[in-house]
């Protein structure tokens, strides 16, 4: 079973997506920049209109200039990818935690089958942590 590629339960929709490679990219730029650097066939308005969506969700930070606006990623690549892992991953397993994990193992099992080692150390090592802590099961 392949990647999603409908877009689909993503998080970021496609111009956001590329809106933050642009600024991890290029480092802190203009709207101007970030249009080009995006290069579709759309108007710059959409693109700075996104980026302040982007700002409001607190994922890129607004510098105000003297002649234009400059944008910045909030966070790095990663940590973006941790927090909204984070955001969804419990909002997934609010629905059912046992049926979450087996999907989840499933689909890294599928995509990048590698991981699941490192995934399976890591509960380890969680198991460890908590049961020092005396939270353990």
């Amino acid at each position: 079973m392949g990647a999603i590629k409908n877009g689909h339960g993503k998080v970021l929709g496609h111009l956001e997506h590329d809106i933050l490679e642009a600024l991890w990219k290029r480092g802190e730029s203009s709207g101007r920049e970030v249009f080009e650097e995006v290069s579709r066939d759309i108007a710059i308005t959409t693109v700075l209109t996104v980026l302040e969506r982007l700002v409001n969700k607190g994922l890129v930070e607004k510098i105000r200039g003297q002649e234009a606006n400059l944008f910045r990623c909030a966070y790095t690549r990663e940590e973006l990818a941790k927090k909204l892992s984070d955001e969804v991953f419990r909002s997934i397993l609010g629905l059912s935690a046992s049926a979450a994990s087996a999907a989840f193992v499933d689909i890294l099992a599928d995509i990048q089958p590698v991981e699941l080692d490192r995934l399976a150390s890591l509960i380890e090592s969680k198991k460890r942590e908590l049961e020092s802590f005396g939270k353990g099961s």
